[in-house]
Order: structure tokens, then C-alpha cells, then sequence
């Protein structure tokens, strides 16, 4: 009988770890060199987002958020360093307050979200607080969808204690940490703000309580990224703002819609252009390492267009060098976004003048009639006060 050889079948491996696309790999290598070898780049946060939804024609900022790069050391370097920030004392005073809110599990910020939100019976008292621990950013976000889901099915209330949160920006992932995310037993999902400005007589500054909205709003759209895979989740609308009660430190709540700054943020968001767009438009060897010299540095943040306009001087840590060229070019974008509508095709401040004084400018033109009328009117001012005189 013919005999058979035993066959030896190859011995089963692991699939090899998934390969990244060439085109995600060139650009993080690309983003590497515009922010320097050697600097770690610097996360984005929800409220460096708001300010670039606020304002999605900069692609100056669009870059250097996107790329990581320290906008604060740039401006240092370039000689116009930002003159805004947190003080060491306020920033302690804030974690301190926070940590009051967060204290026994959570217990007075469950028993403010349950007064606030509403809700029959005793405010919860058997809470998850879920282990939120991962390494990286990338990792805690993986945590947080996981732990996000878990509570979701299991049905009851969980707090998480800053979360990390992914969300996509001009192609480029930002990851994002809310003060905390609550779990409802019905699969809403809360965020809540803990802040440390007054909330006095039960209403607190409206330009806060404006920047706080925003800055959940991108936290929501980040949620619902999560909640699209989540069975049975819903990312509620209504965020729960903590803040201090009148001059005292007892925490104190009120809830703030922000449906309109979600729809205003993600058409912003989207309207953003892609960061590979811009990169790939830069000089060969452009960057914007703090360690090269200003006359560099210069140039490589010139090479970028900006949108400036006074806002960024409350939001942006380059708006000062930014002001100083718009004023040095004379352009009316300095003078504000409702001025700069107004002009229409004028976009300087000589040219402005002229079209006032008649000696450029079509008279067809709307925008050049009123200003030759405005000149008209202002001359007649001072020429009757004069005369008073």
C-alpha cells in the first residue's frame, strides 16, 4: 500500500498590527517639523476650540492648533507675547472648588443636577463612579467610550470624573477632558461645567456664562460622536453650570441650553479647512520651532493667512502680533468684523479715507456714497462749532 508522508500544515500566527495610511503618516511627520523636532505638541481644549469655531477663516491658528504648536512660546519669540491668562491663584482656587463639588462620590453635584434637571423622588444615591485610568490620550478616550457604554446598559447613574473625549478637527483629532459626564438611568447624557466666577442672586456674567456654553457645546458634539455607537444613549442638550453661590465657596447650579452654540459650533467646525490643505500651500522648510530666530519665525507665521480681528485679543496667545501687522498694513479688519462688513470692498484705512474725501471711489458705489455723505455731515459739525466758538 502506497504510503503517506505526514503533511505539516504552517502553524497559525497573529495577524500583523494594522498599518497606518502613508497619507496620516506624512502629515503627523509634517505637522513634527512645522511645531520642531524636538517640541511636544500641545493638545487642544475646548476652549482653544470655541475660539477657532469663533473664528474659521483664520487658517493661521487653524495650523499651528492643529500642528500642536505653542502659540504662547511663538509670540514670546516673536516678540509680542500674549498678555492674558489664568493666575496661579485663580487656577487653585478653581481646583479647590472643583474638588469640593466632586467630594463623597459626587454627592452634591448629583444632589444639584437632580434639583436642577428635576426628577421624582430623593436625589441618587447609588452612583458609579467608574475607573477612568488608561495610558495616553488616546487610551482614556477608548476607556471613557467603554465606561460611557457599560453604564449606559447597566441602566442606573454614573459619574465620570474628566473624561476624555475625541473629536475630530480639520482632519486632525483633538482630544478633549470635561469637568464631568453624567449618566442618567434613562441613557441621557449630561455634561456638567464646574466654574469658579460668581453666580450671584442666581445669575452669573453673561460673557462667562457665554464662554462656559461654548465650551460645553464642543463637549456635546464630542458625546455624540460616542452616542452614535451607544444603543440607547442620547446626548441631552441641557448642561448642568456650577459655580459658586453670591461672595460664598458653596456651590450653587443653573442649566444652560446650548443648541445654538452646538449648531454654530459644528457648522464652524466643518466649515474649517483641512490642515493637509494648508501645509501642503507652505514654503519647503517652513517652521515654527521657538528655538530658530524671530527673522525666521516671521516669516514662517506670515506665510500663513490670518483673519484677525479684536476678538482674538481674548482668545489667541499671536493676537498681538497679529494687530501690529494689521495696523501696519492699514488694514480695516483692525477696526472690527461689523466695521470691516460695512466697507465692502474697501479693505484698507488710506483707501477709506480717500473714497471719504472724494478723491477715490465710484459715487455709484453705495459704501463710497456714505462715507462722502458722513465726511460732509462731520465738516459741517465742525465748521458750525467753530463758529459757536
Amino acid at each position: 500500500m502506497p504510503q503517506h508522508r505526514p503533511v505539516h500544515l504552517p502553524r497559525p500566527t497573529s495577524p500583523p498590527p494594522p498599518r497606518e495610511e502613508p497619507s496620516a503618516v506624512t502629515l503627523r511627520q509634517r505637522l513634527a517639523e512645522l511645531r520642531g523636532p524636538a517640541v511636544t505638541p500641545r493638545p487642544l481644549d475646548a476652549r482653544a476650540l470655541a475660539a477657532l469655531a469663533a473664528n474659521p477663516g483664520c487658517k493661521r491658528r487653524a495650523l499651528l492648533d492643529g500642528a500642536g504648536v505653542d502659540k504662547a512660546a511663538l509670540a514670546t519669540a516673536l516678540g509680542s507675547p500674549a498678555a492674558f491668562g489664568q493666575s496661579q491663584f485663580a487656577f487653585m482656587r478653581g481646583n479647590a472648588f472643583e474638588a469640593k463639588v466632586k467630594a463623597d462620590g459626587g454627592t452634591e453635584l448629583m444632589r444639584l443636577l437632580h434639583e436642577r434637571l428635576g426628577g421624582p423622588g430623593e436625589p441618587p444615591r447609588d452612583v458609579a463612579v467608574p475607573d477612568l485610568t488608561a495610558a495616553g490620550p488616546q487610551g482614556r478616550a477608548a476607556r471613557t467610550a467603554l465606561a460611557l457604554r457599560e453604564a449606559t446598559g447597566a441602566g442606573g447613574w454614573a459619574l465620570l470624573d474628566h473624561p476624555m473625549l475625541a473629536l475630530e478637527v480639520a482632519g486632525s483629532p483633538a482630544y478633549l477632558e470635561p469637568d464631568a459626564v453624567v449618566v442618567h438611568p434613562d441613557g441621557t447624557w449630561t455634561v456638567v461645567e464646574i466654574k469658579s466666577f460668581p453666580m450671584i442672586d442666581g445669575s452669573a456674567d453673561a460673557a462667562k456664562v457665554g464662554g462656559a456654553a461654548r465650551q460645553s457645546a464642543v463637549y456635546v458634539l464630542a458625546l455624540e460622536r460616542v452616542a452614535e455607537a451607544t444603543d440607547g444613549a442620547q446626548v441631552g442638550h441641557r448642561v448642568l453650570l456650577v459655580c459658586p453661590k453670591d461672595f460664598s465657596n458653596l456651590p450653587t447650579a443653573s442649566v444652560v441650553d446650548v443648541r445654538k452654540q452646538r449648531a454654530v459650533t459644528r457648522r464652524q467646525l466643518t466649515r474649517l479647512t483641512r490642515i493637509e490643505d494648508i501645509a501642503a500651500a507652505l514654503p519647503e522648510g517652513t517652521t515654527f520651532d521657538p528655538e530658530r530666530s524671530p527673522e525666521e519665525l516671521d516669516t514662517a507665521v506670515e506665510s500663513v493667512a490670518a483673519a484677525y480681528a479684536p476678538e482674538c485679543l481674548a482668545a489667541c496667545e499671536l493676537a498681538f502680533h497679529c494687530r501690529g501687522r494689521a495696523r501696519a498694513a492699514g488694514a480695516v479688519e483692525a477696526l472690527g468684523r461689523s466695521v470691516r462688513g460695512e466697507l465692502g470692498g474697501l479693505t484698507t484705512v488710506g483707501a477709506v479715507l480717500a473714497a471719504a474725501a472724494g478723491k477715490e471711489g465710484d459715487p455709484a458705489d453705495p459704501t463710497v456714497a456714505a462715507l462722502r455723505r458722513a465726511a460732509a455731515l462731520r465738516a459741517e459739525a465742525l465748521d458750525g462749532g467753530s463758529v459757536c466758538r
